[in-house]
């Protein structure tokens, strides 16, 4: 019987706290809103190209596509740095926010080798105050992309 006792208080204590974060989103304006922009190419598959929630934007990764094409470019990693850049920052301003509002990214790299490369360009954009950033060497990436990057960015 207290074991009976002691779960049925768990369930309603956690209605509670369900409820109570449920009411506190809907006051704040927490929902999540689908973020995107013609300046980006459009999603490759079942996903936003970003979503935010409340002051927070999680951007999904970004390849090299030029949106006015929707086609890979075949560049050097230099190249694909940038347009991927370009990328996110189109979909930064759909949200409203601009590279100044990233706090972190995550760089998929498919040679690490390109790394030094790859930093030079990504130090252009993000001058002051960059965020915190992991990256990693991966096997390969959609349509055999030399670099994706996603972000967080946050007011």
């Amino acid at each position: 019987m207290h074991h009976t006792m002691l779960t049925s208080l768990k369930v309603l204590c956690g209605g509670f706290v369900a409820l109570a974060m449920a009411s506190s989103a809907a006051q704040t304006g927490t929902g999540k809103e689908v973020i995107a922009s013609k300046g980006a190419p459009d999603a490759i598959g079942p996903y936003s190209q970003a979503i935010k929630v409340g002051q927070t934007v999680y951007l999904a990764g970004q390849l090299a596509i030029d949106p006015r094409t929707n086609q890979l470019n075949p560049g050097a990693i230099e190249e694909q740095t940038k347009q991927v850049l370009e990328n996110l920052k189109a979909v930064l301003a759909a949200s409203g926010m601009s590279l100044d509002d990233v706090v972190a990214t995550t760089v998929y790299v498919k040679d690490l080798n390109d790394f030094a490369k790859l930093n030079a360009v990504y130090a252009t954009y993000f001058r002051d105050k960059p965020p915190a950033r992991a990256t990693v060497q991966v096997a390969r990436l959609p349509k055999d992309a030399l670099v994706e990057i996603s972000a967080i960015a946050a007011k």
